[in-house]
């Protein structure tokens, strides 16, 4: 009797929305990315599913002050989408300078947005990007909102 073959369906990662590494924790499959301290993100060294327990231990602080969270790219329901590239990624290499000479420790880079549209330039700046950052920061304000 013959052997049928076993087929195996192998999924690319473009075939899910790859990663965004300044995410919300309502979107889908939400990790920590890093801790933020002193404005600049501590990567972590394994993947860290983002949890409600986690979310609470942010408190009172919040966790846009506490952590960089990853999850999958909102692509169309996201404002600084344009439908093809993140358009956050690219004010973020066009106007922020960069804060390392090496690529920093990332889990996601492999399915990262910014590193798949911006490549090397993104990851450089990446480590000083916080949610949520002071007013007085002119430079961050228009990166982040494009004005």
């Amino acid at each position: 009797m013959a052997e049928k073959p076993v087929l195996y369906q192998i999924a690319s990662a473009a075939s899910a929305a790859p990663f965004c590494p300044s995410a919300q924790p309502h979107m889908r499959e939400p990790r920590v990315l890093g801790v933020v301290r002193d404005g600049e993100t501590s990567y972590l060294d394994a993947h860290v599913p983002l949890t409600g327990e986690l979310l609470a231990l942010t408190e009172p602080v919040g966790h846009s002050r506490v952590l960089r969270i990853a999850a999958r790219c909102e692509e169309s329901a996201c404002t600084h989408f344009d439908g093809v590239n993140c358009r956050l990624a690219t004010r973020i290499v066009q106007m922020l300078p960069a804060v390392s000479d090496v690529l920093p420790a990332c889990l996601i880079r492999a399915e990262c947005r910014w590193y798949r549209q911006e490549g090397r330039a993104a990851c450089l700046r990446c480590p000083q990007i916080v949610t949520e950052f002071t007013d007085d920061n002119e430079a961050f304000r228009k990166a982040a909102m494009g004005t």
